[in-house]
Order: structure tokens, then sequence, then C-alpha cells
């Protein structure tokens, strides 16, 4: 395994969707151990909530965005995606920022910040030197445009999570890049699968999706504008991505759970700006940070399995189907998302009890995940293909 030939440096998602995983399994678990006093939170200048933010979003959703950047350059660009030594270095970079993460606080501040933004930083570079470099063969040029405005905008808010007095600054620019990026990544995959599975065409129009798309990026500075001007632009991209999912055929898309869950994913989307948009216009209280986990365990936490289910069998050389385990993968999400963000709401004295049970769909879920594709991951493609 640590020769960069072995099958497990082949491709971005093999590495990255194995670290992935753990982290899915691990980091609720974690989070809910620290925030009931089990275990001490890190030591480090940052709070508890920072390091939980921090880790869900650049530990977690950078392995699954990076694994699936990573590989996707293949088909965007026309060039075999960054492979063997350099995935060898990117994962250890990623295994580094996790231990810095948690003991940042014994570290000199300059070993602290280097082991904490290296990771980012070089995927990073290596991803817009391939958007850049290759532009001439991208597929996707302008729509890769977005990919370009985003990437190191990561970089930015990615250090503003970490500081004290920058930290709901720099959450709410990570969660509008993340946005963006599965914005980007929906409409690709969902116009490609409705086609191929149900032989239809969604609606796909450039003034529309660029401007669902220019709203997303502008949210991104969500924190600098005033609540009125970002309330008119969250409650605008909703009806925008509302109005656009009723010709994107949803009854079709819902007999089938591995598309409809990616259906549900892009209403979570929608829920999470209706949300902000409500508790700005008229200070709507909500248990447990309704809008954001909406995000996390809607968006992420339902498209996310799905997604790696799909990838890891595909460019494995494998039938990508959908049986009784992978199914239960993405029901036991779905319960996730019920008990986190329903479950408080009907009953908040018991809301550390509601985070325990969604955490323990998580570590279960990932567990599953994690134990069908990571053994695959190990070995060579299937189909006889090198890569």
């Amino acid at each position: 395994m640590i020769s960069p030939k072995h099958p497990f440096w082949l491709v971005g998602f093999r590495p990255f969707f194995s670290l992935a995983c753990i982290a899915g399994l691990s980091l609720p678990i974690l989070w809910i151990l620290i925030l009931k006093g089990v275990l001490p939170a890190p030591s480090a200048a940052y709070s508890p909530t920072q390091w939980h933010a921090h880790e869900m979003f650049y530990g977690f959703g950078w392995a699954v965005l990076g694994g699936f950047l990573l590989t996707s350059t293949k088909n965007w660009v026309n060039v075999r995606g960054y492979h063997g030594s350099v995935l060898i270095y990117l994962t250890l970079t990623w295994l580094v920022e996790r231990g810095v993460m948690a003991f940042g606080g014994h570290l000199p501040p300059l070993l602290f910040w280097l082991g904490s933004q290296l990771f980012l930083l070089s995927m990073v570079g290596l991803l817009l030197a391939t958007l850049i470099h290759h532009r001439n063969t991208d597929n996707y040029r302008r729509d890769n445009l977005f990919f370009l405005l985003i990437l190191p905008t990561f970089a930015v808010a990615k250090i503003l999570i970490l500081l004290p007095d920058s930290f709901q600054i720099g959450w709410t620019m990570t969660l509008g890049l993340f946005r963006v990026a599965f914005l980007v990544m929906l409409e690709r995959t969902l116009t490609q699968f409705m086609k191929s599975i149900f032989k239809v065409d969604i609606l796909r129009h450039p003034l529309l999706d660029n401007g669902i798309k220019v709203l997303g990026i502008l949210l991104v500075a969500a924190a600098f504008a005033p609540p009125a001007i970002t309330t008119a632009l969250s409650l605008l991209l909703a009806v925008l991505l509302l109005g656009r999912l009723a010709y994107w055929h949803p009854f079709k898309a819902f007999t089938r759970l591995d598309i409809g869950i990616m259906y549900l994913g892009y209403l979570a989307i929608a829920s999470q700006l209706l949300i902000d948009a409500s508790s700005l216009a008229f200070n709507i209280a909500w248990t447990g940070s309704v809008a954001v986990h909406v995000f996390t365990f809607g968006a992420m936490g339902l498209v996310i399995p799905a997604m790696i289910i799909r990838i890891s069998n595909g460019h494995t050389g494998r039938k990508v189907a959908f049986g009784s385990y992978e199914k239960t993968v993405l029901w036991i999400m779905i319960l996730a998302f019920a008990l986190r963000l329903i479950g408080p709401q009907l009953a908040p004295g018991a809301y550390l009890r509601w985070l325990d049970m969604a955490a323990t769909c998580w570590f279960v879920a990932f567990m599953l995940l994690g134990w069908r594709f990571i053994p695959y991951f190990y070995r060579p493609r299937i189909d006889g293909k090198d890569h």
C-alpha cells in the first residue's frame, strides 16, 4: 500500500472516500462526547464549536469534495486526475491536519497554522492548476468558472472559521461555498441520471442556471451584507430553486431511492435558505441551529452517501446498483435527518437524546459504507481497466 503504484492510489476517490467514511462515522460521535463532557475539548485557541464546524466541513466535507473533484477531472478536462505520490502527499496532509486540529494548543502558532492549512492549500492549488492548464479541453468550461471562484475562497473561509472574532463569518462563507459546489454537482449529475434512467430531460437554461449560481456566489458574502439584503437574496434563490425543481420531473425521481435522495438534498438546500430568511425576517427561534444542520444533514448527509455508493461502484468497474445493503444506508441517513432536525422541534427537552440518536445513525451508515467499499479501493478495477 505504501507504493505509489498500489491500487489505493490510482484515483482520488479511493483514499479520500475512505477518509470520508472514517470521518463520517467518528466526528459526530466525538462531538456528542465533547458536548456531554465525556471527552475533553481540543486544547486550542478556538472553541469546541469552532472545532466541530471546521472538522465537519473541512475534515469530512473536503474529504468528499476533494475525492470527487480529483476523480471528475478525467471527464471534465479529459486528463487523468492526480494519482500515486501526489495522492499519498494529499492524504498525509489531511491526516496531519486532523492531528493538528486535535492537539493544536500544544503547538507553536506557526506550526499550527501550517499544519491546519497545508491540506486545503495543496488540494486547491492542484485543482486550480488542472482547471486552468487544461481549460481548452474543458467540457464544462463556463460552468467550471464557478469552481475557479469558490476554490480559493474556501482557503480564506477556512482561516476565518478558526479565528475567535470571525467564526460567524467563516462558517457562513463555508456553507455558502459548499452550497455553490453542491448546486453545480447536482445540476450535472441529475441531468445525466434523469436522462439515462428515466429517458427525460430536466430543465436546463443557461440564464436560469447561471443566475442561480451567481446568487449562490453572492450569498457566500452574506455575513458582510445587511440582513434585509441577505433575506431577499436567500428568498430569491430558494424560489428559483423550487421553481426549477418543478420542471425536473420530481415525481419520477422519487420512484427510485437512489435518485430521490439526491432530490431531497436539493430540497434541503432550498429549505435552508427559507429557514435562514424567515429567521432573519421574523426572528423565529428554532431549537438547535436548524438552518446550518438542514444543510449538513440534508444536502451533505443525504447526497454524499449516494455519491460514494455510485462513484465507488462505477469507478471500480462494478455495476452501479443500489441493493438492499445500499438502500439501508440511505434510509439510515434519512432517519438521521429526521432525528436531528424534526425531533428537537417536537420535544426540545430531549435535545441531547435526539443528537445521540442522529450521531449513532451517522456512525452506523458510514461504518456500513466503509465496510462495503474500502476493501474495493485496495483492489484493481474488476473490469480490467487501469484506473
